[in-house]
């Protein structure tokens, strides 16, 4: 009678599981999550717009080169044109 009952036992299981409802407390915290999740994208908007702004800029750069000395250099795909009030001499 007791190997009948055990799996009776298991296969009742899942159907008494099923019926308990869910605690009240999983749902005010799930709304908590919501509204936290919806306050930080809307405070990290700005920064976010920024980051976008510096990723769509970095087209306009080659990949980065060694030198021989161990100076790396960035260079620009199409060069900056000089200001006409621009000089060559570097104020001190």
């Amino acid at each position: 009678m007791l190997r009948l009952l055990i799996p009776l036992v298991f296969a009742a299981a899942p159907s008494f599981a099923q019926d308990a409802p869910e605690p009240e407390g999983r749902d005010l915290m799930s709304e908590a999550l919501r509204l936290f999740m919806r306050g930080l994208l809307e405070e990290m908007e700005p920064a976010i717009n920024d980051l976008s702004a510096l990723l769509d800029s970095l087209d306009a750069y080659h990949a980065p080169e060694v030198l021989p000395n161990g100076d790396i250099i960035i260079r620009r795909k199409t060069p900056l044109k000089p200001e006409e009030n621009d000089t060559d001499e570097i104020e001190l």
